[in-house]
């Protein structure tokens, strides 16, 4: 089996190898990308919800663009909640603004108990630029 091709957004490399994961995975002419959290640079959560929330998207967007992806490669998103009812119009304003308009991507929003200090988390799947 060929290693993994691993995409590492810029500068944030220590982050990822401090945890033992990868922040995306190319396969198969897909992007894996791994959650992604509103993170301060030391790894630290963004206090406020709704600038949490759009450091998760602006990590998000850093990662596809090292993998040379941008938001109209994602296929597929789902997202994490600590608190859905309360959060959602703000997520979903904040999504409003990277997905604008159709066609959108498949979306699975999910409540959970514990995002280890965060309080939203976005990963997703998309598609590769074909070279050429």
């Amino acid at each position: 089996m060929p290693p993994r091709d691993v995409v590492f957004p810029a500068g944030r490399q220590a982050l990822y190898e401090h945890h033992r994961y990868s922040p995306a995975v190319r396969a198969d002419g897909f992007l894996f990308v791994s959650g992604q959290v509103g993170s301060l640079a030391d790894g630290s959560p963004e206090p406020d919800f709704e600038a949490q929330v759009r450091l998760a998207f602006a990590n998000l967007q850093a990662t596809l663009r090292a993998a040379g992806c941008s938001p109209d490669d994602i296929v597929d998103v789902t997202t994490f909640h600590t608190d859905p009812e309360r959060q959602f119009d703000t997520v979903l304003a904040v999504k409003n603004d990277m997905f604008p308009q159709p066609p959108y991507p498949s979306w699975t929003a999910l409540g959970v108990t514990w995002l280890a200090g965060f309080d939203f988390e976005i990963k997703v799947v998309a598609r590769l630029p074909r070279a050429g």
